[in-house]
């Protein structure tokens, strides 16, 4: 396989189903986006708290499938598929995860130590996929799944930037209006 082939030279990519597309096509922006979150993710490995890594890894995994998602408009019943059991999974976790902390009494600046602020990064860009991924689905039909995913990951990835930071002793900051 190579890494280059040319197709894409006049702006035009594959979709899944090897019907051809513009880069600049919402379907591509959403995709794309997830594959710059997911990318973000993997600067924040390892943390240092085995048990984020394992998540971390696992998720990473999920957008994958999140991706193939969203490049398939016609998908076939054996595609890779985001399923209300991804999302569960998330929701587990971040319970989990959250009964760890002390409760949120109001807003948090993003930030803290390094793992706790890349956290905090990728949930920004996560929250920029769901919003593509939603603008898309107001011109082509998709798998909403998507949506609920892409919407508990980045409420995931808030919640571990803070066990990062409480773990890591970084303090939490509100803002100040």
């Amino acid at each position: 396989m190579t890494i280059y082939t040319g197709r894409g030279d006049e702006g035009d990519t594959d979709l899944r189903d090897m019907s051809r597309v513009s880069k600049a096509s919402p379907r591509i922006e959403a995709y794309g986006t997830v594959d710059e979150a997911n990318a973000l993710i993997g600067t924040v490995r390892p943390t240092g708290h085995d048990d984020l890594d394992e998540l971390l890894e696992t998720v990473q995994n999920h957008l994958h499938v999140v991706q193939a998602d969203l490049a398939n408009p016609e998908p076939d019943p054996d595609d890779p598929e985001v399923t209300g059991d991804l999302v569960e999974m998330l929701e587990h976790r971040i319970d989990a995860f959250d009964a760890e902390l002390e409760p949120l009494r109001s807003f948090i600046l993003p930030g803290g130590g390094e793992v706790g602020a890349r956290l905090h990064h990728a949930r920004t860009v996560t929250r920029r996929a769901e919003r593509r991924t939603v603008e898309l689905a107001r011109s082509e039909p998709i798998n909403e799944t998507v949506v609920t995913y892409l919407n508990r990951l980045s409420d995931l990835l808030f919640t571990l930037g803070r066990v990062a930071n409480a773990r890591d002793g970084e303090p939490e900051e509100s803002p100040s209006y």
